[in-house]
């Protein structure tokens, strides 16, 4: 079966594995699973049939991810990050490039964005790399499954070292690279010529990243990512130099700041970066010397006890108050800065914080509602509520010692 579905699909072949006559599986359970995908309801329609088994190819990744923690991160962003890339990007039109994929949830949401507005599967070119060959032929059969065509080269390849598509100028980028690596062997690449903001120090390859991005990034090109918190103030090894000659070579976009726990590899905050090659083209306002700050960090609702994600409605908010920031045809709404979650700041603003990028910093405090109370009358209601609360802790505390010393430990 798996030689048939490899010759039916050149992109394919020599990915998907053969073993399953292996003794370490076991055949009862081997026909039970088979019996169980038999028997999903794909129904007559293509399109139904491919949404399906990539819903399922997806709930297979996002749970082994969970299972194995840290390991399973390597390969799966969370899906509701990759939609806040994905809405704010809105790649309808032109080459998206990702050269860290994983398992290629970037290309589905795009090519899943492309469809909800109209568009269809074609209209974007999709150029992948992935250094990892497992998780590279995770891709390969995650587009497969979804009828997907995307050149993700012939094989698995580390994008700082042997980059496969040199000559690529996009229109999107779009990744989730390893955050803060300090195994990417950066002192061999010491004068490469994407280095053009400074060169990154060989212990963290986060500023590598942001300058492989940049220099994949056609004319009018935009890029989203997401970088760990640190990138947006670090100031170790050359770091600080470098994001500040991107900024002032004003090409910073937007940042967000994401609230924790939404990855299952890490409990490190994160955030996402935007950058915008032409801030001032015929599509959109111009907001050149400009960037969008936006703090999300108080959205997300808990899912279990240690997982977090955005909701439909987070996203949006997200997603729209940057398109009206930008001005696009597409958002009917008009921007406005709003304390505590958004703040359109000027390159001077950004000079003045010694070029840090944190969201916090910009955005402010929340405004809290008046309710009317009188100062004097809270006060004296808190402070009545206080001493009530502390007699009654008292009064626990003597409960607690009278049963330990019932049980002998009360000396």
């Amino acid at each position: 079966a798996m030689l048939a579905i490899e010759r039916d699909n050149p992109s394919l072949k020599g990915v998907l594995p053969k073993d399953y006559a292996h003794p370490r599986l076991d055949k009862q359970r081997l026909g039970q699973l088979i019996d169980m995908v038999g028997n999903i309801g794909l129904g007559d329609k293509a399109n139904r049939s491919k949404d399906i088994l990539g819903r399922v190819y997806e709930y297979f990744l996002s749970q082994f991810a969970s299972a194995e923690g840290k390991k399973g991160g390597q390969f799966y962003t969370p899906r509701c990050v990759v939609r806040v890339l994905v809405e704010m990007l809105a790649p309808y039109k032109g080459r998206v490039y990702d050269p860290c994929c994983g398992s290629g949830g970037m290309f589905v949401q795009s090519e899943k964005f492309v469809e909800a507005h109209g568009g269809k599967i074609g209209d974007i070119s999709i150029y992948g790399q992935e250094s990892n060959h497992t998780t590279w032929r995770l891709a390969k059969m995650n587009l497969a499954i979804r009828g997907i065509d995307g050149n993700l080269g012939k094989e698995h390849a580390d994008s700082f070292h042997r980059d496969l598509h040199p000559d690529l100028k996009a229109d999107y980028v779009i990744a989730n690279p390893p955050f803060n690596d300090s195994d990417w062997r950066g002192e061999l690449l010491k004068d490469d010529k994407r280095w053009k903001f400074g060169t990154p120090p060989a212990g963290n390859a986060n500023f590598a990243w942001v300058q492989h991005f940049i220099h994949h990034l056609a004319p009018t090109g935009l890029a989203g990512f997401v970088l760990a918190n640190g990138s947006m103030s670090s100031n170790q090894s050359g770091e600080g130099e470098i994001r500040k000659a991107i900024i002032e070579a004003d090409l910073v976009d937007c940042m967000v700041a994401l609230p924790g726990q939404l990855f299952y590899s890490t409990q490190i905050p994160v955030c996402l970066w935007f950058i915008a090659r032409q801030k001032k083209n015929g599509r959109f306002r111009d907001r050149r010397g400009e960037t969008l700050f936006i703090d999300a960090r108080k959205l997300g609702t808990m899912i279990d006890r240690v997982h977090r994600e955005l909701t439909d409605d987070d996203i949006r908010k997200i997603a729209d108050t940057y398109h009206a920031w930008r001005g696009d045809k597409h958002c009917k709404a008009k921007y406005e800065d709003v304390p505590g979650f958004c703040k359109s700041a000027t390159l001077d603003d950004i000079r003045h914080h010694n070029h840090i990028l944190t969201p916090g910093r910009y955005v402010g405090a929340a405004e809290v509602e008046d309710d009317g109370e009188p100062f004097e009358e809270k006060m004296a209601r808190l402070t009545a509520a206080l001493r009530e609360q502390t007699e009654k802790s008292k009064k626990l505390d003597q409960i607690i010692w009278a049963n330990l010393e019932d049980i002998g430990y009360g000396g």
